[in-house]
């Protein structure tokens, strides 16, 4: 019975997606880029008799987890090609057309129909989930062809469905794993409670992916190196929501002219553009519409694009770190590896890098406008203070790392 609601919600799903497409975007994107997906799947891999390693991210957070443990695979064993799925647009769009992966797809919806010809078709010698994908008839498609498949970066709670006295299929969801890499101890205990022996902890493969961003070259950006260059503290607010820029906005009109502030919205859109720049009126300069001269009259720095907020991080000396108001927390370690302290909301609770950073000192969380300044005060008046907690960030995130190391010493023994 659980497996018959299971897959009819799945199905209905699906359905309800098709059904908005027409007036939701993102469910548009999931919808089409489904359309027809085992012809071009079969037509891409017709005649590719190479073995093949299959990776399947949820989204872009995911992808950038898995990223350093695909990157490794790829020196490791280059003659595999590697599989890369996404379930959501927000990964499929923006890294369909990445280097390190051989093909890309979205993820079928998971029926046992899809499931068996996705298997069929990509025939994978083994398959990694990165952090949060459990589809049950993906996964026992996998087991009933003998592929060993794991998961990697994963973390679990005690509220989850799988350790609740109802959560049977989901724990049984988990069992079809051959592995289960979890980010820490604490998850491994709690699987082992619930039945799943097969898992241990190697860590996050973020630490990894953070570390190769901060050691890379850096990016030559003239307009943010004018921005930068008298020398003012830079607070960089990365992935910020309204709710967030609420919070920011008396200290950042109180020391206008002591501070420089990058603002990097998670959301791009003409409206959340208008909105800084309504609540920051005469300050606020558009990354595209800044030259090297404009930028430098300028106080606040508004990203219009995408992809840029690794390398800001880089400039910064202080960030605040977005959607801690809202649903979650965003990204901490990009900024800690770069050396920055750093400030956030109040939701930060389920991510166990940001529990660490506060409790180290390193991250400082604030409730309101008034809890921002009173941070901000001391920092900007000390700047010994800031450097040294941003050092703290980055020794946290160098002792986390090596991961990915863990990892592909297990996949190497079970590929041979």
């Amino acid at each position: 019975m659980p497996l018959l609601l299971y897959s009819l919600a799945i199905r209905l799903y699906g359905l309800l997606l098709r059904l908005v497409a027409p007036f939701v975007p993102k469910a548009k994107l999931w919808t089409e880029g489904r359309r027809n997906l085992f012809a071009r799947m079969q037509h891409a891999l017709a005649g590719d008799s190479a073995p093949k390693v299959w990776f399947h991210c949820a989204s872009l957070g995911e992808f950038e987890q898995g990223r350093p443990l695909m990157e490794a695979y790829r020196q490791q064993f280059p003659e595999h090609r590697i599989v890369l799925t996404f379930f959501s647009p927000s990964g499929y769009e923006v890294r369909h057309n990445w280097p390190g992966a051989d093909y890309v797809f979205y993820l079928p919806l998971d029926t046992a129909s899809n499931a068996c010809a996705f298997v069929s078709a990509v025939r994978p010698k083994l398959a990694v989930f990165v952090k949060y994908e459990f589809w049950y008839h993906h996964l026992a498609e996998l087991k009933r062809h003998n592929i060993p498949v794991v998961c990697v970066s994963a973390i679990f709670r005690p509220d989850q469905i799988f350790f609740k006295p109802w959560g049977g299929f989901f724990r049984q969801i988990l069992g079809l794993f051959s592995h289960i890499f979890t980010q820490d101890q604490e998850s491994v205990v709690l699987l082992r409670r619930a039945g799943v022996t097969r898992a241990s902890a190697a860590g996050d493969t973020r630490f990894d992916t953070v570390l190769g961003t901060a050691a890379a070259a850096a990016k030559n950006l003239p307009v943010v190196a004018a921005f930068v260059a008298d020398a003012a503290p830079v607070l960089v607010a990365g992935s910020v929501w309204q709710p967030d820029v609420e919070v920011l906005v008396p200290a950042l009109q109180r020391w206008s002219q002591e501070l420089r502030t990058i603002v990097a919205p998670h959301e791009i859109s003409e409206s959340h553009l208008q909105q800084v720049e309504q609540a920051l009126a005469g300050q606020v300069v558009r990354y595209s519409q800044a030259t090297t001269e404009t930028v430098a009259q300028a106080r606040v720095l508004l990203i219009d694009n995408i992809g840029l907020l690794r390398e800001l991080y880089r400039v910064g000396n202080i960030a605040y770190i977005g959607g801690a108001f809202g649903k979650g927390l965003h990204n901490t370690l990009e900024a800690a590896a770069f050396g920055l302290p750093l400030l956030f909301g109040p939701r930060y609770e389920k991510f166990r890098e940001a529990r660490d950073l506060v409790a180290s000192g390193s991250a400082v969380v604030v409730h309101d406008a008034n809890e921002v300044q009173a941070q901000l005060e001391p920092w900007l008046t000390n700047p010994a203070t800031p450097q040294q907690l941003g050092a703290q960030a980055r020794a946290y995130v160098h002792r986390e790392a090596g991961a990915t190391d863990r990892i592909m010493q297990a996949l190497r023994t079970m590929l041979t």
